[in-house]
């Protein structure tokens, strides 16, 4: 669980984020909405300590990351997988060395220990013959794929996803959104997912918290976000009229039952 309090974040005098606080449960997948220049990024780097926020708390399992100690703080951060909007690979090195970057990095595990893990989340994301390519030889599919193998090979608790579907077609756009389910699930990890996509608020997002000019507007799940009556929100989320007409089928449906 990750827990943040009363969390502000200032630049030059403007406000970013502003008193933002919510829990984010183990085993969910907890969505952060709101349109471009919300707080969405800064928030994110803040909760894993990138930005240290001029006032609040952000608690992983009650630890303070902001006021703990070095030690502590390179723990933490041992325990925290992130999935970056460009998949961030290594374009110099083949499939399996990008993911054994992180075992290399922070495990004294022997060779074979790491070859059979790589094997491991490699046969997790559905890419079990793909050790010997090098990202330029890839799909944006499945670099999102080896992303989400590297960013689960160290076993993390919680793990960060930024615009996981960022330039993928709506059918692998699905496929990804569903193994950061079934990971977030199967792993019980606390995940954290920034997004534009609406079709992955409907489909993944168990805990939503909407941001609006740097101000947490709306809180709640995929279930209740249909019925939402805050104006600012329906804005954000119905500007499609597909979501406007999934929105009112969804209400006629209810009032049927």
């Amino acid at each position: 669980m990750i827990e943040i309090k009363n969390v502000t974040k200032s630049f030059n005098d403007r406000t970013i984020i502003d008193n933002i606080s919510a829990v984010f449960d183990a085993g969910k997948c907890n969505l952060i909405i709101g349109a471009s220049g919300s707080g969405k990024s800064v928030l994110i780097k803040a909760m894993v300590n990138l930005f240290t926020p001029n006032q609040g708390e952000v608690l992983y399992d009650g630890i303070n990351i902001t006021t703990a100690d070095t030690e502590t703080r390179k723990e933490l951060r041992q325990q925290i997988g992130m999935l970056f909007q460009s998949s961030a690979l290594f374009d110099s090195m083949t499939v399996e060395q990008n993911i054994f970057f992180p075992l290399d990095i922070f495990t004294k595990m022997s060779q074979a220990e790491k070859r059979k893990r790589v094997n491991e989340v490699l046969e997790r994301v559905n890419l079990p013959d793909a050790h010997k390519k090098y990202p330029a030889e890839i799909s944006g599919g499945m670099k999102k794929r080896v992303g989400i193998a590297r960013s689960i090979v160290l076993n993390p608790k919680y793990l960060f996803c930024d615009e996981p579907n960022s330039g993928l077609d709506p059918q692998t756009s699905l496929l990804i959104d569903k193994l950061i389910k079934e990971i977030t699930v199967e792993y019980n990890m606390t995940t954290i997912v920034v997004t534009h996509d609406m079709n992955s608020v409907m489909e993944i997002g168990d805990h939503i918290i909407y941001l609006f000019k740097g101000k947490k507007q709306w809180e709640g799940s995929n279930k209740d976000i249909i019925f939402s009556k805050d104006e600012l929100l329906n804005n954000f989320i119905f500007a499609s009229d597909f979501l406007q007409d999934a929105k009112e089928m969804r209400m006629l449906e209810m009032k049927n039952k």
